[in-house]
């Protein structure tokens, strides 16, 4: 069955909500648990969601027995793993990758398809491999497959020329287990690398973190199973206050890492919002007039690029022109179509977005291109006159739990409904995935 999220716009969102466990920070997680051995690994605040449990069904495939309940995961690893990856699930999502190094740690070898996602970039694991390679291990691509294997891995350093979330988290894991001291420069630092780390040293793994950037693991012999507990998920936790913002509402997150938000909150205080920041928990309260900001996307602690499309539904009902530039992935701008065909006024200038404040959006049929530009069109639907209809769900439920539920929750008036087929074949719209 296919579906569809219907809005009906122009109702101020009130009320409080609790941030659910970050995608981005599980799925590396659950991905190092390949490197116990007859261990188990347990895991707390895990949220409910399609990449979760596509990373669920590949684990599987590579023999840990899973069982996951009230957002608790346990991860039961065998002594003897499968090292070749499916094709299907790989494909599915660019987090599959994250298997890559452990298996090369942990069993010597490992075959996996080149790993599929949204639509927002070529993002290349080539960093990835050139750092496994320099630790050793022998990359071939055969028909479109990495195919690799090393007989030991060896500690090495490492200068990443771009910090990537995924190779710093890759070649992290996969250093646990080399021989000797390996340096990883230029390294990401994301909080939810933070959460990667602190799980494996709770496993007995030898990391330390440095203010320059570096991350240097000492190698060990084996790892014990342990327990652990999912950051919040700043990019959940932050679609929710620009979902207050953008509907002149009064929106509370509760449970949730204020410092990790602190690139949005800079801007919504420029921008004229008015906020309540906590140990815990952010309140945005009613802006009577949107100012326009400027901005760019950049690695943590810079802008992320997760929340650049959200922000821009934002500002496109901003008093005054914003400018955004996007530095991070080339094609994360095609959400920008959908927004105009609700009135929006977004210009497109190479890797920068020029929105002129309108004041205000229209309802529309509209689809979503990949997870965050889905978030930013909900967004939009929230703020718009009339009825707005948003197809593609399947992008959206990857990385947000029950949102439409959270959204009725805050007084958002959504209805997840069946698409029928003629409609499908009318909007040209292909909905497979979406479960």
């Amino acid at each position: 069955m296919d579906y569809k999220l219907r809005i009906e716009g122009g109702t101020k969102l009130k009320g409080k909500i609790v941030a659910q466990g970050a995608k981005n920070a599980a799925l590396p997680i659950m991905a190092a648990s390949l490197l116990l051995k007859g261990q188990k690994l347990s895991l707390e605040r895990v949220p409910y969601l399609k990449d979760v449990n596509t990373m669920i069904d590949l684990l599987r495939k590579l023999g840990v027995q899973i069982d996951f309940k009230d957002h608790h995961i346990a991860l039961d690893v065998p002594e003897e793993l499968c090292w070749e990856t499916p094709a299907n699930l790989v494909r599915k999502m660019r987090a599959s990758s994250l298997v890559l190094g452990p298996l090369i740690a942990r069993c010597g070898r490992a075959i996996l398809p080149l790993p599929g996602g949204c639509s927002i970039g070529s993002r290349p694991i080539d960093l990835h491999l050139k750092g496994l390679a320099r630790m050793g291990a022998t990359i071939e691509l055969v028909h479109g497959a990495v195919h690799a294997h090393a007989n030991g891995l060896r500690g090495c350093r490492i200068y990443l020329d771009f910090p990537s979330v995924g190779a710093t988290e890759n070649l992290l894991m996969a250093a646990v287990f080399a021989q000797g001291e390996t340096v990883i420069e230029n390294a990401a630092r994301e909080p939810e690398i933070g959460n990667l780390i602190q799980t494996l040293i709770s496993m007995g793994a030898r990391i330390e973190e440095r203010s320059t950037g570096e991350i240097l693991v000492e190698g060990v012999d084996e790892l014990q199973g342990c327990q652990s507990e999912i950051i919040p998920d700043r990019i959940e936790a932050s679609t929710y206050l620009l979902a207050g913002v953008i509907t002149r509402g009064e929106v509370t997150v509760d449970e949730i890492n204020t410092g990790h938000v602190d690139a949005l909150l800079a801007k919504l205080e420029e921008s004229g919002v008015p906020l309540t920041i906590e140990k815990n928990s952010v309140t945005v309260h009613p802006v009577r007039e949107l100012k326009a900001v400027s901005l760019k996307t950049m690695p943590f602690p810079g802008f992320p690029t997760d929340l650049q499309p959200q922000i821009m539904s934002t500002l496109a009902l901003a008093n005054g022109t914003s400018i955004i530039q996007e530095s991070v992935f080339e094609s994360r701008f095609r959400h920008i179509s959908e927004l105009n065909k609700m009135g929006a006024s977004i210009e497109v200038q190479g890797h920068t977005a020029i929105v002129k404040g309108v004041r205000e959006l229209i309802g529309a049929d509209v689809q979503a291109t990949d997870l965050r530009a889905g978030a930013s069109l909900i967004l939009a639907g929230l703020a718009a006159f009339d009825e707005t209809n948003i197809f593609n769900l399947g992008h959206v439920w990857r990385g947000y739990e029950d949102l439409h539920i959270k959204l009725t929750k805050l007084g958002g008036r959504v209805e997840i409904l069946p698409v029928e087929e003629i409609e499908s074949k009318v909007n040209g719209i292909n909905m497979k995935g979406v479960h």
